[in-house]
Parts: C-alpha cells; sequence; structure tokens
C-alpha cells in the first residue's frame, strides 16, 4: 500500500535512496522514528507481482521460538488450520489517480463526502488553491471536458474538490499504483502502467468500493487457494490514514487520518469458535483491534498500533513487507516485537524477498 509522493518525507522518499538510519536504540522498545527505518537496495522493490499470486515467498516469523522459516505462499495451509479463521479486508481499489491540464497537474482521491465532492491531495500545490478550476485528462480520446473545482484547503495538503459534473472515475482515472513502483518502472525504462495492473492490484476478493491503495496482504490468493480456508470479510477502505508519512521523530505524537471501516453480521460468533483469528494484511488487525468484540456495524478508525501494545483479537498476522518509517511497520514491530521485526525484515533482505505492494509475504505466527 501507499501513495507517498506528495511533498517532503513522504514514504517513496524512504524507498527509493536507500535509507541511511542512525544506530538502532539499544532497548526493545522505542518510540523513535529512526529505529523503524533501514537499508533497502534498490532492486528489492518489486515491479510486478508474483505469477502465479500464490508462487510469491513466504517468510514464517514463530513468536514463540523467534524461529523464521521460508516458504512458498501456496504453501500458508501448513501453518493455518481449518479450526483457525482467515479474517480479509474486501475493499476495491478506485481509479483515483487523475491528472488535469493535459498532465501538468496530478490529483489523488482519498474519499467521497458527499455526490460529486471528494477530499484529495495533489501537486503541484501552487494549482490547487482555492477557486482553481482545472479540466481533467480522459484516459482515452472521445470523453467529454470534465472540469473540477478546488473548494478549499485543509491541513496535510489535502483539498476539498467538487467535479462540476458527474463522472465515471475509470473514464479519467487510473488505479493509485505507489509511486515507488512507478519510479522504479521509470528507471528500468518499463511503461509507467501495463494492462494487467486494473487486475493484479486488486485483491480476487475485492467488492467494495471505496479504497485508494490495495489491501497487499490479499494479492497473494489465488480464488483456490482461499477456498481451503475458514475465512470471512471486514472492509476498510484504504485512504490516507494508512500510508501518510510519519515526519515527527516521537512515534506516538504521529496523528492518523480516519479510515472507514465496516464489519457484518456473524463475524463475532464464527470468532469465537476459531481456535485463532488471522488478520490478513495490517489494515484487518486494525478493524479488530478497533472493534475487538466485532459486533455488527462500522465508524472510522484513527487508531495507530505501535511498540508496545497489547492485541486483543489478533492471534495470528499475514503482511506485506512495508516501507521504512511507515505506521505500517511500526504495527508488525508491535505485533513481533522490534527485535524479532528487525531480524525478519534483516533475513528478508539477506535473503532476496520481493518488497512493498506487489511484493512477497510473512507470516507472523
Amino acid at each position: 500500500m501507499g501513495f507517498g509522493g506528495y511533498g517532503k518525507n513522504s514514504l517513496c522518499d524512504s524507498s527509493l535512496g536507500f535509507s541511511l538510519s542512525p544506530p538502532y536504540s539499544p532497548y526493545p522498545v522505542s518510540h523513535l522514528l529512526s529505529d523503524y527505518q533501514f537499508e533497502l537496495p534498490g532492486d528489492r522493490i518489486a515491479l510486478q507481482p508474483a505469477h502465479p499470486r500464490d508462487s510469491a515467498r513466504l517468510l514464517v516469523v514463530n513468536r514463540a521460538d523467534k524461529s523464521l522459516t521460508h516458504a512458498r505462499f501456496s504453501g500458508l495451509g501448513k501453518w493455518i488450520g481449518p479450526e483457525d479463521l482467515l479474517l480479509l479486508n474486501n475493499t476495491r481499489v478506485i481509479p483515483a489517480r487523475l491528472s488535469a491540464e493535459q498532465g501538468s497537474v496530478e490529483i489523488l482521491l482519498t474519499e467521497e463526502t458527499s455526490p460529486r465532492h471528494w477530499l484529495a491531495i495533489g501537486k503541484p500545490g501552487k494549482k490547487l488553491k482555492p477557486g482553481a478550476r482545472l479540466v481533467l485528462d480522459a484516459v482515452e480520446p472521445g470523453h467529454p471536458p470534465v472540469t473540477v473545482e478546488v473548494l478549499k484547503t485543509l491541513p496535510d495538503a489535502q483539498r476539498v474538490i467538487r467535479f462540476h459534473s458527474d463522472v465515471c472515475l475509470e473514464d479519467y482515472g487510473r488505479l493509485p499504483l505507489p509511486p515507488y513502483i512507478l519510479q522504479a518502472r521509470a528507471r528500468h525504462h518499463l511503461p509507467e502502467y501495463v494492462p494487467d495492473d486494473s487486475r493484479e492490484y486488486q485483491t480476487v476478493y475485492a467488492e467494495k468500493q471505496g479504497s485508494v491503495a490495495a489491501p497487499t496482504a490479499g494479492l497473494h490468493f489465488t480464488p483456490e487457494l482461499l477456498a481451503g480456508f475458514n475465512h470471512a470479510f471486514v472492509t476498510l477502505h484504504v485512504g490516507l490514514g494508512t500510508f501518510r508519512p510519519v515526519k515527527v521523530p516521537d512515534i506516538t505524537q504521529h496523528e492518523m487520518h480516519g479510515e472507514r471501516y465496516s464489519i457484518p453480521a456473524g463475524i463475532a460468533e464464527r470468532a469465537a469458535s476459531a481456535r485463532r483469528v488471522v488478520a490478513v494484511g495490517t489494515t484487518v488487525c486494525r478493524v479488530v483491534e478497533t472493534a475487538p468484540k466485532l459486533q455488527p456495524g462500522g465508524g472510522l478508525t484513527t487508531k495507530l498500533i505501535y511498540p508496545p501494545y497489547t492485541f486483543r483479537r489478533t492471534d495470528a498476522l499475514i503482511t506485506n513487507f512495508h516501507l521504512p518509517g511507515s505506521t505500517l511497520l511500526m504495527l508488525v514491530a508491535a505485533f513481533t516485537g522490534l527485535e524479532l521485526q528487525r531480524k525478519a525484515y534483516d533475513e528478508a533482505v539477506r535473503e532476496g524477498y520481493r518488497f512493498y505492494s506487489y511484493g512477497d509475504a510473512m507470516l507472523v505466527v
């Protein structure tokens, strides 16, 4: 997940230039942002997903004995049994990346607040001042002009924008692949987008429209693999809260933007009868830790999880390898312990695992 690139200290900044961090804190629990940085060779950023999806590598991290085991995602059933409940995020990524004025302006929609009204971020900021009216670029020729107006600015460089007419986003937007993928592809002289992205940057069970980044831990499932597990779905629409970079030295001072989630009926009963609740992705983990009773309903979560944290409902976690300094990495460190998280990431770098949205996976038991 992640859509950095708007302003200084974005998440993608740390992924592109080998994030050189100061010496680690000697303490097993740290709230220093610098202790969540690590060095990553640029060629470890996955530019395309594994084919087939479940052929991705899987690093199994055992919290009890601190062991690391190398496997393939297709062998997940060795560690997850029929008595466990997999919880997955069935959000669907919308084509939220827009361009305007013949490519001179880039806009990322983050949340629809009312018909035709959206929260958004974009660049360059000087062209996104209140009152600005911009004509969107169509993905393909032949679509009528659509004008978007900037109504006001909000903290963290957010804008409130309004479409002057109804718009089919598929005609004007692309899926918001993270900038570190787009920039890495450019460095390798590859196309920015390939036709398969529209399918591969969605989970096979994506259903509820509303995310601006994929819940990437779920990208490794094929329909056949998923059918072999006891599983259920919750929804969290990934927005600014998940991918907004941490800019404060003390991570406890970082403020999460709210993201909408929902839990359907019956999840609480199924979780109660399961041996373990296995969260597929940090987004699912945040949902079940926000509402650990898993009663039907929903709301807005601003939950930020970092060490130390006592998990109330998550018993095991499937996740990708995340960007340095990100809130996702901090959640993983809270689940594994900071030292074991570092050990796992050092092993993954050493063994050539593929990182970030299209990369390999980790199972923490």
